[in-house]
């Protein structure tokens, strides 16, 4: 039987008009800022990150959630014994830091959001100490300091024996040309796509669907030996260091996108009327092979919801991209020169899975 990400409780249909409305409300505040004698960028409302000007330099603040990953980590801790909890504090920090840095910020800070049921949930403390260490060691990655947080008692409203994380980060563009905003984007620009880690935070739900249909479920074994659940908690790449590596070497970075939420489609998250051409994907990690099988997905499906093994997008002119692979090789990632933009139906065209996702099926603003 299919399984679909919208059947597990998150349907985009229902969700992004909320969005968008939102999104239509948030921007008749923007006066307020003037008041301090600021001035939000307008063209950010809709992006990854919301950016205004702070005198001489420019500003920008997101805020993320883990969603389900840590669920997982306490079912794959009852097989293996392990917490899994470093990977929680990293991969919260990771979802938002890579969407901070979509807009071309440098990280400053970041603050930590994690609601529990009671406080009993914190007297186990080789996971507290799991989790405060890996949210320290991806803050340290990133380059941010970790400005505090807040941790709420949530009777009735978490579930007993579980938590929610999430956060917020603000960052800042000492350089306006550094700026990243879709009226950027030109046709010609190539498409270059970082490999990522796995599944990251994305999907979860419907990774967690899977495990309940399986007879072993989470300690079913993939086939390099690896269990399903282990192999679902992968640290997520960090790309803050990245970008600031690429501004300094004067890469001219036209957009990006952070593929999580929407899967491929977030390739096309600006708004202008262009069309995607991917020609070349990278080989998605097995991972992905065991949820499209035991999901009983086609390959729309998976790269309509999953990252497939690629994660971050960077759209560069042609003349930037041998110097672009040569510092995010330097910077210990992978990536592919993968396509190009030109101007068009606003559509993703995944050429090798003769895939298209066409303006509709992303309707973010």
């Amino acid at each position: 039987m299919k399984i679909t990400y919208s059947q597990v409780g998150d349907n985009y249909e229902t969700k992004d008009p909320i969005k968008k409305l939102a999104q239509t409300a948030a921007a008749q505040t923007g006066k307020n800022l003037r008041r301090h004698g600021f001035a939000e960028i307008r063209d950010s409302h809709g992006e990854s990150a919301y950016v205004w000007q702070q005198r001489k330099v420019l500003m920008a603040s997101v805020i993320e959630g883990l969603g389900t990953k840590n669920l997982i980590a306490d079912e794959a801790r009852k097989i293996t014994g392990k917490t899994y909890y470093d990977v929680v504090g990293h991969d919260t920090v990771a979802t938002i830091i890579n969407d901070l840095t979509t807009v071309g910020a440098a990280p400053l800070t970041v603050h930590a959001y994690w609601a529990i049921e009671d406080n009993s949930w914190l007297e186990d403390r080789k996971r507290m100490e799991d989790l405060i260490k890996g949210w320290k060691n991806a803050c340290d990655l990133a380059g941010a300091s970790w400005g505090g947080g807040e941790t709420p008692t949530m009777k009735q409203i978490v579930v007993p024996g579980t938590s929610e994380f999430g956060g917020s980060a603000v960052g800042i563009i000492k350089n306006k040309k550094n700026l990243i905003i879709d009226k950027n984007l030109n046709s010609g620009d190539r498409i270059v796509l970082l490999k990522s880690n796995g599944v990251n935070a994305n999907g979860i739900s419907l990774t967690r669907a899977i495990a309940k249909k399986l007879p072993k479920g989470y300690a079913t074994k993939l086939p390099s030996g690896k269990i399903y659940g282990e192999a679902l908690l992968t640290k997520t790449n960090i790309y803050a260091k990245l970008i600031q590596n690429l501004f300094k070497e004067k890469i001219n970075l036209h957009y990006i996108s952070n593929i999580t939420g929407h899967g491929t489609r977030k390739i096309m998250r600006a708004k202008g009327n262009f069309t995607y051409v991917v020609e070349r994907i990278i080989e998605p990690q097995e991972i992905f092979h065991f949820i499209k099988k035991h999901a009983n997905l086609t390959d729309y499906d998976m790269y309509e919801t999953y990252n497939m093994g690629m994660d971050y997008a960077l759209l560069i002119p042609p003349k930037n991209v041998a110097k672009t692979k040569k510092i995010i090789k330097k910077c210990g990632f992978d990536g592919i020169d993968a396509g190009y933009v030109e101007k068009g139906k606003r559509q993703v065209i995944i050429k090798p899975k003769n895939l298209v996702y066409k303006a509709e099926t992303l309707d973010l603003r």
